[in-house]
């Protein structure tokens, strides 16, 4: 236990150490390059273009790639442990998707402006109505099977709605407006955005750090767990909550960004021992540390227009699902009958 304590804190440390160097980094990297000492100065004394550059358009980017990296990858390390499904990941299970549509149709039909409190209030509501669905359809003893295709028929059907959302859509240029920011992009995002989102990311960092136990529990089986003390409906209701309020507020000012939550947790079990209390802070760490990575990368590759981070990631996190799915075939077939 001492050994798993001293790795989970060096890679704690370990991690800090990156995302510090990550977010200097992202404030160095643009149309403008700034070198690391020009960087720091523009952000703590602000003064000439190069602090409005840094201050205004740098800075609140990456604290939005810090805090919704960090949802993301908490979102994915407590739904697995929940699930106890190491293939669990928002996108998978149609709450990213749903929170777009709910947050789609407030936009595109002018509702709400688009730096409202309420788009990312209907996001949360739009992946509530998402995860909490699929917890209730999946039930108590579902398989993967069952929690995967529960999933694909909530992400499926709100990506319909999306679309129905955008073809009904009175003018066609929020419309469009509307597709690109379902790509996903950190572009233009202003310290408003991040006011926004940020008391909502707080709360689903807390809700989803209050079962703690219950992920322990939760390894040994639901009835185990249950002759332990935990409360299973708070645990699910826990869980949901957090992952709905983070992921709704995500989704709502950076659009769709997929597999940080499935990436994250795996590359920090093993150090963990694949304690899921264990590994939600690195889980968290490592999903700020992806995300601001690839958003740096977006604005290093030269293009006429700059690319979407959501694409980015989905390149990067399909063949790594896939690789997962097939490392979880290799050891069903491996285990004896």
């Amino acid at each position: 236990m001492k050994a798993t304590g001293g790795r989970t804190i060096g890679l704690l440390a370990a991690l800090t150490v990156l995302l510090a160097a990550l977010a200097i980094i992202s404030l160095m990297v643009g149309p403008a390059a700034l070198s690391p000492r020009a960087a720091l100065a523009a952000l703590f004394n602000g003064e000439g273009p190069a602090g409005l550059i840094v201050r205004d358009i740098r800075l609140p980017r990456t604290l939005l790639a810090l805090t919704i990296g960090a949802t993301l990858g908490l979102s994915g390390a407590a739904l697995q442990g929940l699930l106890r499904n190491p293939l669990a990941e928002p996108a998978l299970f149609g709450a990213p998707q749903s929170a777009a549509a709910a947050a789609s149709l407030v936009i595109a039909f002018g509702l709400v402006p688009a730096t409202s409190i309420a788009v990312p209030v209907a996001g949360i509501a739009g992946a509530l109505v998402s995860v909490g669905g699929l917890v209730a359809i999946a039930g108590r003893r579902a398989g993967l099977t069952v929690t995967l295709l529960a999933g694909l028929a909530f992400a499926a059907f709100a990506g319909a709605l999306t679309a129905l959302i955008l073809n009904l859509a009175p003018n066609p240029f929020i419309a469009l407006e509307v597709v690109f920011w379902l790509l996903g992009s950190l572009e233009d995002r202003s310290i408003d955005h991040l006011v926004i989102a940020l008391p909502f990311f707080i709360a689903s960092w807390v809700l989803l750090a209050l079962p703690l136990r219950a992920y322990r529990a939760l390894t040994l089986g639901e009835d185990a767990a249950a002759s332990l003390g935990v409360n299973l409906a708070r645990t699910r209701l826990l869980v949901v909550a957090g992952v709905a309020v983070g992921v709704g507020a995500a989704v709502a000012v950076a659009g769709s960004i997929g597999f940080i939550g499935l990436v994250a947790p795996h590359l920090v079990r093993r150090t963990v021992q694949s304690d899921p209390a264990r590994v939600l802070l690195p889980s968290a760490l490592v999903g700020a540390a992806l995300l601001t990575a690839a958003d740096i990368a977006v604005r290093a590759v030269p293009a006429a227009n700059e690319l979407k981070v959501g694409v980015v990631t989905a390149l990067v996190g399909v063949p790594f699902f896939l690789a997962m799915i097939f490392r979880e075939r290799r050891t069903l077939e491996g285990s004896p009958a």
